[in-house]
């Protein structure tokens, strides 16, 4: 199996690392940097500063798990996400904005590939794990706008990273696509799955 994860900020960076212990090739794709700020909301560690999200991420990785990824550290755009993509048995969206997941979507269904979105809501008030063919992306309150930045929505992006972790986990074992909604009271799980 080969997972795809798209956008390593806050919600993949921790979503792939509660993925280590799954038997797949893990490929991570955010143009991104680093950034101090980053450290209390993002599993990177302090000597990544600087450093390209996917890359720093495979480092850590490999470096403290013995895991090995890939990494590619660009922008997914339309003139590049069927050549990023194509092989995914799997796509893990955590991006953090509307066109970047709405351009994996429609490749995603063009391709015939199984998609699972991981988002928080811009007021860090609860997360939502929605495979593709019940998702639609909506636009944020104000362009480029922090969610997750500051580690003041810590508890609620480890939670959603975990919920999002085990739908992907259950996904490879058993073909189950799992929906769910996540707040600081609870996980609950969504009707309609498959």
């Amino acid at each position: 199996m080969r997972i795809v994860f798209c956008g390593v900020g806050a919600i993949g960076s921790a979503t792939a690392l509660l993925c280590r212990n799954l038997d797949a090739t893990r490929v991570f794709i955010d143009f991104d940097r680093v950034e101090s700020k980053n450290l209390l909301s993002q599993a990177y560690v302090k000597p990544s500063v600087g450093k390209n999200k996917a890359e720093a991420l495979k480092l850590q990785l490999h470096n403290l798990h013995g895991v090995k990824a890939e990494a590619f550290g660009v922008r997914l755009t339309r003139d590049n996400v069927e050549a990023l993509c194509k092989d995914a048995d799997l796509l893990v969206d955590c991006f953090d904005n509307q066109d970047s997941r709405q351009l994996l979507s429609d490749h995603a269904r063009k391709a015939g590939t199984p998609l699972v979105h991981g988002a928080v809501s811009a007021d860090g008030t609860f997360g939502l794990v929605r495979w593709d063919e019940r998702f639609t992306p909506d636009a944020e309150d104000t362009q480029g706008q922090a969610t997750c930045e500051g580690g003041e929505h810590l508890p609620l992006l480890g939670l959603l990273a975990a919920t999002l972790a085990r739908a992907v986990q259950d996904f490879l074992k058993h073909g189950v696509k799992r929906d769910a909604f996540v707040n600081l009271n609870a996980v609950t799980p969504v009707a309609g799955q498959g």
